[in-house]
């Protein structure tokens, strides 16, 4: 309950009204707010309490909006960059942790490859990828970074803050480098097989193409050994994504039946709900748990035309994280994990389909999205549920800041309920 409590102080106090903050003061709350990572619920209320306290700021004119964001993008210019030399670097030099590999375009890269190493508990080395795949990433014009998991355990890649530290390198690189953020691929062999399957199925708003080698989706066996079903949080996610998986009959390390039962799931999945064309499973025997006879460059090859689609009119999102709450469009303090949301928008009409009561949950806005001078109707099960016209705030803006992630940047936020009136005193 506690936990519950502090994420719903990030709702926008809707029908609320407060004294917005003084100019200097809207400054330095920003400054701080960027300052702390999203990411780290160690700083979670300070965080709810600035963005409650910029939803008081209200960005009704574009001159206004247009001001903001280039406060931003100046503030932006002062935050951290990566490495842009080849070779190895460390991410917190002075504590020689977060290792990491530089490799492939350097000077004008147009896409960005996040390339995991395998290993284990004990074991792994972001070498590996590095030497196997920086000069396919060169050929393809793509800039590689090759991280090292913060703590060699069975399962690195989700472990000790590796994911979330991932995603920092990408805002890095991003900001480092002028690359299309609807360029960005996960790739990565055995561990980083899987890893690449459970951060690519975790994050398809940011990743354009997945390619999986000698690795698996988590499954959950039944008593008898089979395997019950993937871990949650993945297969549904990955509607809309390229993925490329590589499985060899023989691999002694990772046998075939994770990633014959994700693609089970994959089938019914598209089954269910459509989609899913741009998932491709390369089945081979005899390569026990090597790559592809062709060599590890045609899987990145096979992901290279991919594009994120930013604000697709349809996707599936299964929550799996408590610190994703932002998702393409939608924003949800308090994701419900395991349930499956069905996201549809068609003009200014958003319907949602879930087993699920999604309190709090919240439709985010931009221009050319919506009509934002017209009513946003919203539906759940089929039952409208709230209809309200879009109020931009700075609150929003700062929240669904990325740097240079324009897609993922929003001016205004709506309730998918309508919210409870406080009781009158």
């Amino acid at each position: 309950m506690a936990l519950l409590s502090l994420l719903l102080l990030c709702a926008p106090t809707f029908g609320q009204s407060s004294e917005p903050p003084s100019r200097k003061e809207q400054k330095n709350l920003v400054q701080e707010y960027l300052q702390l990572s999203r990411r780290d619920a160690d700083t979670a209320s300070r965080r709810a309490t600035i963005i409650q306290r910029l939803d008081s700021v209200i960005l009704s004119k574009k001159s206004e909006r247009k001001k903001w964001r280039k406060e931003l993008e100046k503030l932006e210019r002062k935050r951290p960059r990566l490495e842009k030399e080849s070779g190895k670097h460390w991410y917190w030099p002075k504590e020689k942790r977060g290792l990491y590999y530089v490799g492939g375009e350097l000077k004008k890269p147009k896409g960005l490859l996040i390339g995991m190493h395998g290993g284990g508990t004990g074991s792994g080395d972001a070498s590996g990828p590095w030497n196997i795949m920086k000069q396919t990433a060169k050929d393809l014009d793509w800039v590689g970074i090759f991280p090292e998991v913060l703590e060699k355990t069975e399962r690195g890649w989700t472990d000790s803050g590796t994911e979330e530290w991932v995603l920092q390198l990408i805002e890095d690189a991003l900001r480092t480098w002028k690359i299309d953020p609807n360029q960005v691929y996960f790739s990565g062999h055995s561990m980083g097989g899987f890893g690449t399957w459970l951060l690519g199925g975790h994050h398809p708003d940011i990743a354009a193409g997945l390619a999986a080698s000698a690795g698996a989706p988590t499954p959950v066996y039944g008593p008898d050994g089979t395997i019950l079903e993937i871990d949650f949080g993945v297969v549904p996610n990955l509607r809309n994504t390229r993925m490329v998986v590589f499985q060899s009959l023989d691999d002694p390390r990772v046998p075939p039946d994770a990633n014959q039962a994700a693609v089970a799931d994959i089938k019914k999945a598209k089954k269910r709900w459509k989609g899913f064309e741009k998932f491709e499973y390369r089945e081979v025997d005899g390569r026990g748990h090597g790559y592809p006879e062709e060599g590890y460059g045609t899987l990145l090859e096979a992901i290279a035309d991919a594009r994120r689609t930013p604000l697709p009119e349809y996707f599936l999102w299964q929550p799996s994280l408590p610190w994703k709450q932002q998702y393409f469009w939608v924003y949800w303090p308090t994701p419900q994990k395991n349930t499956i949301l069905e996201c549809r928008r068609n003009k200014n009409t958003v319907s949602f389909s879930s087993l699920e009561t999604l309190d709090g949950l919240e439709i985010l806005l931009q221009e050319g999205l919506f009509d934002l001078d017209q009513e946003i109707v919203i539906q759940i099960n089929g039952v409208e549920t709230n209809r309200a016209t879009a109020t931009p705030t700075l609150g929003t803006l700062l929240l669904t800041w990325h740097g240079t992630d324009k897609g993922r940047e929003f001016i205004a936020r709506i309730p998918a309920r309508i919210p409870a009136q406080n009781p009158t005193p």
